[in-house]
């Protein structure tokens, strides 16, 4: 089983952290033994308010969450203030060392960026969010024609919806094209 953590943080997209969730989640219980156990991480775990307005209650905080494999972080307009905060960007940094896979879905981008994670890098993002990106990270390629690219331990993904193809593309590396499938039929999310 892998754990799925995600970064919840005030002024977060909502589509960005609740689509990949929908995904890891439902392949979880469509499987046994269950192949994901999915959580929420803000730095307090305390509540945070989405950018539309949804207050959301995390599972967990930076001092008491489990060991990551995947590191989903979401992307929104509190993007901006997250990046100038010491205590999450080494939270960050030190669990994208010990993750298997840190996927960014919109203008979660940033965070890494600022990280130096997509130095030398091919990325996406969100398009209204592309030259940030690039002033951030100078020696990254952005290539917004893609909905994600997976360079392997680092993933990124366009905006908003675009987190529901990476996530799925996530499982279908780490589990296969069968099991991607009864996934996307569920959610009824395209043709499978």
């Amino acid at each position: 089983m892998k754990n799925v953590g995600i970064y919840l943080f005030n002024k977060v997209e909502l589509l960005d952290f609740a689509g990949p969730y929908e995904v890891f989640s439902a392949t979880a219980v469509l499987n046994e033994p269950e192949l994901f156990k999915v959580f929420t991480i803000s730095e307090d775990g305390g509540a945070i308010k989405s950018y539309n307005g949804l207050i959301v209650i995390p599972d967990y905080s930076f001092d008491n969450h489990p060991k990551i494999d995947i590191l989903v972080v979401p992307g929104g307009e509190g993007t901006k203030n997250e990046i100038k905060k010491k205590k999450v960007m080494e939270w960050v940094s030190k669990t994208h060392g010990t993750a298997e896979i840190m996927a960014t879905v919109c203008s979660g981008a940033r965070i890494p960026a600022v990280l130096g994670l997509l130095d030398g890098l091919e990325a996406t993002t969100h398009h209204l969010v592309i030259d940030d990106v690039k002033e951030l990270a100078p020696n990254v390629t952005i290539d917004h024609t893609k909905r994600f690219i997976d360079n392997g331990k680092m993933m990124t993904s366009g905006g908003i919806s675009a987190g529901i193809d990476l996530a799925l593309h996530i499982v279908k590396k780490l589990y296969g094209e069968e099991i991607a499938n009864k996934t996307i039929k569920y959610m009824e999310y395209r043709d499978a």
